[in-house]
């Protein structure tokens, strides 16, 4: 069907093409004029990806039409087709995470955790964000912990959508108990891939090293008390609403506990700002492929979707063109 396009030929030609395929076959949809040029950017723009080609067919067409909208750089496209297909996002909830420049909170460079976070758990890296869009909680400026709070129970789904598709939620203000002392956990799920318990602890503020101590004092009072025998030790994620880098990593660097600090954004940042990230970030990864981590966990799990799920490939493949 793509063999007879070339550069050199007019509009005219596709437009005979598109016309004689509705002649030929009158009950079928889908090749305007518009849809064969859509074709033909979605054969050029996979055909020599080798990584990606043979999991195209576990998205709908609707899918890739947004991506190869919406993502211009290879790169880019890439990733939101793997995370697509891990996360298994709706066609709005794709949408959502491109406008939002997924691909930037995804970045594993960017990320800041403990060196146990590496030695206990090597694929959480994979799992965990260095930072996490909830412009969808719709709080003004100046909102208190508990205002946080309330509005991520309110809109427990989307924040469970945002974290991962693995997060399932375990309680709220979570309570332990040490020593004759009660103390609530803000948030606690458990990781379905990472087979372990985490535990979400939520500030408004800029990050504070001491901060890390009650996190640290919470994941072990997880494990001790909470944690089952056949689960792996917790993990701890600092949720703040702003941090600087190096003050992280000093505060992580000697931390033994297995903890993460990611910030929390309200608000999409200005186009400008996206643009300016998204430039610097597709300039690393086309100057060092190797540093494409954004995606290896993603592709990862793809990959076992297309071994493992035959059947939801071809229910899918009948949606494309």
């Amino acid at each position: 069907m793509l063999k007879p396009f070339k550069a050199e030929w007019g509009d005219g030609v596709v437009d005979e093409l598109a016309v004689t395929l509705a002649r030929r076959y009158p009950g079928i949809r889908g090749y305007t004029r518009r849809d064969l040029f859509r074709m033909l950017q979605f054969y050029e723009a996979y055909r020599r990806n080798k990584k990606v080609s043979p999991l195209v067919t576990q998205l709908p067409w609707t899918h890739h039409l947004i991506i190869l909208s919406q993502a211009k750089p290879p790169e880019a496209r890439e990733f939101y087709m793997l995370a697509a297909i891990k996360e298994r996002w709706t066609k709005r909830e794709l949408e959502r995470q491109i406008q939002s420049a997924a691909i930037l909170r995804s970045n594993a460079a960017a990320k800041k955790v403990s060196p146990a976070v590496a030695q206990i758990h090597p694929t959480a890296l994979e799992e965990l964000k260095n930072a996490y869009s909830l412009e969808f909680l719709s709080i003004q400026e100046g909102h208190s912990e508990a205002d946080l709070h309330g509005a991520l129970l309110r809109n427990l789904g989307r924040f469970i959508t945002e974290l991962g598709r693995d997060f399932c939620f375990v309680g709220s203000e979570y309570p332990v108990q040490v020593g004759n002392q009660d103390f609530a956990i803000d948030l606690v799920f458990f990781h379905r891939a990472l087979q372990c318990l985490v535990a979400f602890e939520l500030k408004v503020d800029k990050f504070k090293p001491a901060d890390l101590g009650q996190l640290s004092f919470y994941v072990e009072a997880l494990d001790r008390d909470v944690k089952k025998a056949h689960e792996r030790p917790s993990i701890g994620v600092l949720l703040c609403a702003t941090k600087d880098d190096e003050v992280v990593e000093y505060a992580l660097a000697r931390t033994s506990s297995p903890t993460l600090v990611a910030e929390y954004q309200t608000m999409l940042p200005p186009k400008a700002v996206l643009r300016r990230k998204l430039h610097e970030l597709y300039e690393q990864l086309s100057a060092n492929p190797q540093a494409e981590g954004v995606h290896h966990q993603a592709h990862d799990e793809s990959t076992r979707h297309l071994a493992n799920g035959q059947k939801v490939t071809r229910a899918r493949n009948r949606k494309l063109p």
